[in-house]
């Protein structure tokens, strides 16, 4: 099995010399803290927990699994220890407020904590994960007395949380939820109703799980104007804080899934079980969507954690499994066959995995940076740094979202592939990445939700194409200085601007067509998605090669040299290899919908 190492040396190079985050943190009024040192401690003891304590846990959690019965689920051997131990640390309060019992650092702080998490044990830290979403709910929308009750004990990870939306007969279109809140008359409510797909919903780590639950009251329009959010404990919380009586909430079974099998997956059945409210009544669909970016922002990670992981499992195999000669010539002369890393092929498979690892760390860095400030201004009381920066994010998110889960399940894919028979078979770990990796593209919305939240509610409704008009200039401006520039440079620069143009027709040529024809929104949002990321990844691509060029000829970067030289080849590698791909979705984003509409639906048989 891969054996994780965390990509300190990468991450640093994202942190100091690309995006300069000790001057992002000055900036912050939550960042003081976040001095050099204190970032390098955080990353030097998060890199130990991971490897020593989950990465080592990864592969057993996911041939034994979680065992269900009477309603009581108990996590794989050696998940209580691992969880006893990230709460001893202080992990899960990272980013949280010090008057709950946080250390009150930056979000992104914690991001690059969970990166390194998820990639050494996916299912373990879904557990500690679904709390954030609960915990930012809470902060933002909880009255006072709810965030004096609740969030200690959510901080320092003594209980966990979960969102409840999903229902048998409903997941995306949440206009469906039945779920019922009843009034007591005493400020409380019962709620009656089952969700399924529950993260973490039911497990052994924690004394109480505080779900985050959507219902409907009597009185409660139709449809998702009628939806408000409750918070509903597991076990009854008492005054002074202290654990009360079970609510009537249990676990009617936990699903046998693909991948992630450490993570409980539980259906819940609420039978008038006690709920708070939280938010306005009826508006609960917008506090959730608190909840709902939060997570997807964390399974883009995802995608960046199984790319990586892949990677650092194939890359070892590819320097050690010998087969056949290189068609260039003897490469390994002491030996009867070549090492698979000097295969032309495989080398393609390893650059792809090491493009999608390592660019897709620098998006998600780059919009940590702007949930940082978006906090920020929750923090200081300005709504209108909130909404700038909520805005800014909440394009990148389906992005990130639906290209990097996408292209993480490729690089999965792939790294099995660099093993070849091996890499089906359990004991080397690599087929369990790709089951893992499945889930990504399917859960928080998937890839076809996300490309509908891109297309028609942030580029065609909300924005008018604002939001590519803005990105599209940063990547004008990013190729500006190396347009007129000869070599490697050059050439990616002349790329990046010509697309930066391209992407804005594209989507104007969208706009004039989706005006005459619905259905193209639908059936060119997938591709308009991936094209989107195809460039979004380019520009940071082409931000890490400038500064590892300018690091290279100033000699002043910290990594030897050849560290410098890779960033820049693998950017070569991405432009001339995956950015391509972007002419073959803007071409059937374009195609007209007849191919798609014209057949009856009763035409749709399989005999």
């Amino acid at each position: 099995m891969p054996q994780y190492k965390a990509p300190l040396r990468d991450m640093r190079f994202l942190l100091n010399d690309v995006f300069d985050y000790t001057s992002h943190y000055a900036s912050l009024s939550n960042g003081g803290e976040a001095t050099p040192d204190m970032v390098e401690a955080i990353l030097e003891g998060a890199a130990t927990f991971c490897e020593e304590v989950l990465a080592p846990l990864n592969l057993s959690g996911d041939q034994e699994g979680c065992h269900f019965e009477n309603g009581n689920v108990t996590t794989p051997k050696g998940f209580k220890e691992a969880y006893k131990e990230y709460v001893a640390g202080g992990w899960q309060g990272l980013s949280h407020e010090v008057k709950h019992g946080g250390q009150g650092l930056p979000m992104s702080l914690n991001l690059l904590k969970a990166e390194m998490m998820g990639t050494a044990n996916w299912s373990f830290t879904m557990y500690p994960g679904l709390s954030l979403g609960c915990m930012n709910t809470i902060m933002q929308y909880g009255t006072e007395a709810q965030k004096d009750l609740y969030m200690p004990p959510l901080v320092s990870g003594e209980w966990t949380g979960t969102m409840c939306l999903t229902e048998p007969q409903c997941g995306t279109d949440l206009g469906q939820v039945k779920t019922k809140a009843e009034p007591v008359g005493d400020g409380t409510y019962k709620l009656t109703g089952t969700k399924i797909f529950i993260s973490a919903g039911e497990h052994d780590l924690a004394d109480n799980i505080i779900h985050i639950v959507l219902a409907r009251l009597p009185d409660a329009p139709k449809g998702t104007r009628g939806i408000s959010l409750f918070i509903v404990p597991k076990f009854l919380v008492n005054a002074d804080g202290s654990v009360g009586e079970r609510n009537p909430v249990v676990c009617g079974s936990i699903e046998h899934k693909m991948g992630i099998r450490a993570s409980a997956t539980a259906v819940l059945n609420f039978d008038g079980a006690v709920g708070y409210m939280i938010a306005e009544p009826n508006k609960g669909l917008e506090a959730m969507f608190t909840f709902m970016n939060t997570a997807r922002i964390g399974t883009a990670v995802q995608g960046v954690a199984h790319a990586e992981l892949s990677y650092q499992g194939s890359l070892p195999y590819a320097k050690e499994r010998r087969s056949m000669r290189a068609l260039s010539g003897k490469k390994d002369a002491e030996h009867t066959a070549d090492a698979l890393i000097w295969h032309a092929d495989v080398r393609r498979m390893l650059l792809i995995q090491k493009c999608v690892a390592e660019g897709g760390r620098a998006m998600i860095y780059h919009a940590a940076k702007l949930a940082d400030n978006m906090v920020n201004g929750v923090l200081e009381g300005n709504k209108a740094k909130y909404e700038e920066f909520d805005d800014k994010l909440g394009f990148y998110t389906p992005i990130l979202k639906g290209f990097l889960t996408e292209m993480g399940l490729e690089a999965a894919n792939l790294g099995m592939q660099v093993f070849g028979g091996h890499g089906y078979i359990k004991e080397h770990g690599m087929e369990q990445i790709a089951r893992d990796a499945r889930i990504s593209t399917l859960y928080e919305g998937t890839t076809g939700i996300q490309a509908l939240d891109l297309l028609g509610r942030k580029v065609l409704l909300t924005t008018k194409g604002k939001c590519v008009r803005e990105f599209t200039g940063d990547m004008l401006n990013l190729a500006k200085p190396n347009l007129l520039s000869g070599g490697a440079l050059g050439k990616m620069a002349r790329q990046l601007a010509s697309r930066a143009i391209q992407w804005n027709v594209l989507t104007t040529r969208i706009m004039l067509r989706a005006a005459k024809d619905r259905d193209l929104v639908s059936s060119a949002s997938v591709d308009f998605l991936m094209y989107s990321g195809y460039l979004m990844m380019a520009h940071f691509w082409l931000l890490q090669a400038q500064k590892a060029s300018e690091l290279l000829a100033s000699g002043k970067g910290k990594e030897p040299a050849d560290f410098y030289k890779a960033k820049i080849q693998t950017a070569e590698f991405y432009f001339e290899r995956l950015l391509p791909r972007a002419d073959g979705h803007k071409k059937s984003a374009l195609a007209p919908t007849s191919a798609i509409m014209a057949m009856d639906a009763e035409h749709f048989t399989f005999q």
